[in-house]
């Protein structure tokens, strides 16, 4: 037996026993059933029920015309349906008052399989996003999957808040790296050991795990901790951080390997690179996060809450990508002119100041009397004297 297909005909068969349990039905829809001739049935109840149908109005036995009515409305819209199926639907139905509750089971069944089928779009987006080497059709498929999510958490009375799962889930691996990332990595690593200052490019947005090959993360962790420490990157320090780190004696690198990163200069913009990379890790961090989704929406024992609440959790990392995506391909902020923010402040701090007033002047305290001294306006010259 197949729960889901139950719970369907349940609640319709409840409906067509009672038509006042639409009332109930109220937040449920027609696109939350699977079958199509199920959605035309439960679209017609409704339809039915909206327009006033005599039967709502029926006191005892429903008549017959309920019957006919909602086969006919749902036969305009899908074929296959005969009128034994109602009757069908209604054996079907152990209790009509019980309605509520067989329509949270088709609920719960519509949200495992909407979640399904965005994770699968987000995979799909997501690789081939990685087989035109760009991201934004990527970003948007996320923002659609959260957008859903949290219409579904609303529905069915939930919180859309992360959650993470009580027991670690499989970790899903992600797709093998292609020749040609493999060849930009080692690139973009052989640029950064052998141009000073190219590491200040990427080094506030790109993370070692944004690196497809799991080597090559480790050997930008040793350059992010040289440039971290401000010593110098060239292949000698290069070396010695990753004999340091034992990366050489765990296997985790190879001396060829190595070779092909600290035996060659390079040129171009780390920038540039750092960018492609980091485009190339949000593809691959969303697809990741797609086929574990889709493995959680696979799994009935998970709640509706729950399946929401793991799901966003998933989608964590590809929100963090997201924003260092953002952060690399912005355009610079501009940088104010020259006395500008000394301007600012002075017009801030005549605004914040009291309005004076004009044509008098303000009482201030009272100074101390100073006594008047009237002078002589007559010039007073001393006597002449005549040489005696």
């Amino acid at each position: 037996m197949d729960p889901l297909l139950t719970g369907e005909q349940a609640v319709l068969g409840a409906v067509l026993l009672d038509p006042r349990q639409l009332d109930r039905l109220d937040w449920l829809e027609p696109r939350d059933f699977y079958r199509p001739a199920h959605q035309a049935l439960f679209a017609a109840l409704r339809a039915l029920g909206g327009a006033g149908h005599p039967a709502l109005a029926a006191e005892g036995t429903v008549p017959l015309s309920w019957l006919n009515d909602s086969l006919a409305e749902a036969g305009r819209h899908v074929r296959g349906l005969t009128a034994s199926y109602p009757h069908a639907l209604i054996a079907a139905c152990p209790r009509p008052a019980n309605a509520p509750l067989y329509g949270r089971m088709v609920l719960e069944g519509a949200i495992h399989r909407t979640v399904a089928e965005h994770a699968a779009r987000l995979l799909a987006v997501a690789d081939e996003g990685t087989r035109q080497h760009e991201a934004d059709g990527t970003v948007a498929q996320a923002d659609v999957l959260v957008g859903v999510l949290a219409d579904l958490a609303w529905r069915w009375g939930a919180p859309p808040r992360p959650q993470a799962p009580a027991v670690p889930p499989a970790v899903v691996a992600a797709a093998a790296p292609t020749p040609g990332q493999i060849e930009d990595e080692r690139f973009l690593l052989a640029l950064l050991v052998h141009q000073d200052g190219a590491i200040g490019e990427v080094f506030g947005w790109l993370r070692p795990g944004d690196f497809a090959d799991p080597g090559h993360g480790h050997l930008y962790r040793c350059l992010g901790a040289l440039h971290h420490r401000g010593e110098p990157i060239d292949p000698a320090t290069t070396l010695w951080e990753v004999q340091r780190r034992g990366l050489l004696a765990d296997g985790t690198l190879t001396g060829e390997r190595l070779s092909t990163v600290l035996g060659n200069g390079a040129a171009g913009s780390a920038e540039w690179l750092g960018e492609q990379l980091l485009r190339g890790s949000l593809n691959r961090t969303a697809a990741v996060a797609a086929r574990q989704i889709a493995a959680h929406a696979d799994d009935d024992r998970l709640a509706p809450g729950q399946l929401i609440g793991q799901a966003l959790h998933v989608l964590g990392p590809v929100d963090q990508v997201r924003e260092r995506w953002r952060t690399a391909t912005s355009p610079p902020e501009p940088q104010p002119r020259p006395g500008a923010d000394q301007a600012a402040r002075v017009s801030a701090a005549l605004a914040r100041s009291p309005a004076r007033a004009t044509g008098r002047t303000m009482p201030g305290p009272a100074s101390p009397k100073i006594p008047h001294v009237v002078t002589d306006p007559v010039i007073r010259t001393r006597p002449h004297r005549s040489p005696s």
